[in-house]
């Protein structure tokens, strides 16, 4: 039962993307654009839950968008109203008595009324000065009635017109961090590894001649689990970690004790830029499943080390 039901949906879904009218969606794009006022959203029931989420996604990527309860709008909210708005009314049949008592009332202020319907034949859309057609068959309910599909399209009809105003806004990623300043999201879009990388005295640095015997206090007391090799001017020439001890051990036993760390050391070392956001840096150590990076070195555009970037303090962020 659940894979016939999961083929209907796809069915439908491929029949939306097949026979949907791009044009009619361009067309509002741009109107959209050219506006000057407030986008609003309303609808009936799960329509109105729809058309809700597609406003707080617009207000939150850069277009002013808001919705408003077609109850609450015919007993006073209408007076936010311009004649600079415009009005985007979601509905399946077209023939909520809420809707078409609030047309009018909405024409009346002068707004542009746009209606995001199933039907194509129903009182709303002769009240709206521009419509879009959704190429809806029916519901994945099997009596038809429960809104599924027809929810569906709104949603991915409301997530195209909020991506292509983010694009034609040239909204950017320092936009979206000013409109998301707490939680998670606002984390990985502020938080760069200057903000968690440690420096100057916690950096575990060394020289390339040095014995590994003189450097095991430092590679324990740093407890970076790694020394950054470097020369007179801090630029990086190799790394050696925790992992690199045990290796060498393994292949070298106590020979490595009279060793310089020169000879020890991996000599192609990843690093990152102070600026780089702290998530992109996480992503970069987490790119090989086999050998995950615990540490990457931080250098500044001199390619001097600056400091030194640990996982478990990108962990602990909470990005």
């Amino acid at each position: 039962m659940l894979k016939e039901l999961v083929k209907k949906q796809q069915n439908y879904t491929n029949h939306f993307f097949d026979t949907f009218n791009l044009t009619q969606l361009q067309q509002i794009i741009d109107l959209l654009l050219n506006s000057a006022g407030m986008i609003f959203f309303t609808g009936v029931g799960k329509s109105g839950m729809i058309a809700k989420k597609i406003a707080v996604t617009m207000a939150s990527t850069g277009t002013k968008a808001l919705f408003l309860s077609p109850v609450d709008a015919l007993h006073g909210d209408i007076g936010m109203v311009s004649a600079a708005d415009s009005f985007i009314l979601l509905s399946k049949s077209g023939e909520s008595e809420e809707l078409l008592q609030l047309a009018p009332a909405i024409r009346k202020k002068g707004a542009q009324i746009i209606g995001l319907l199933c039907s194509n034949q129903s009182r709303l859309k002769k009240l709206c000065d521009y419509t879009l057609q959704l190429p809806f068959q029916s519901e994945l309910c099997p009596f038809d009635l429960a809104p599924t599909m027809s929810t569906t399209y709104q949603l991915l009809v409301g997530d195209l017109m909020t991506v292509a105003l983010m694009k034609h806004k040239q909204f950017t990623l320092d936009d979206y961090a000013l409109n998301h300043p707490a939680g998670r999201i606002g984390r990985r879009i502020v938080t760069r590894v200057q903000d968690l990388m440690l420096k100057e005295e916690r950096i575990p640095f060394c020289h390339s001649e040095q014995l590994l015997t003189d450097l095991l206090y430092e590679l324990t007391d740093k407890r970076c689990g790694c020394l950054l090799v470097v020369d007179e001017a801090k630029k990086i020439k190799g790394i050696f970690t925790d992992g690199d001890l045990r290796r060498a051990l393994q292949k070298h036993r106590a020979e490595i004790f009279t060793r310089s760390i020169g000879e020890l050391m991996t000599k192609a070392v990843q690093t990152t830029s102070p600026q780089m956001l702290a998530i992109e840096a996480l992503k970069m150590m987490e790119a090989n499943p086999i050998q995950r990076l615990s540490v990457l070195p931080v250098i500044d555009e001199e390619k001097k080390v600056v400091g030194l970037l640990h996982i478990h303090d990108l962990v602990q962020s909470g990005i």
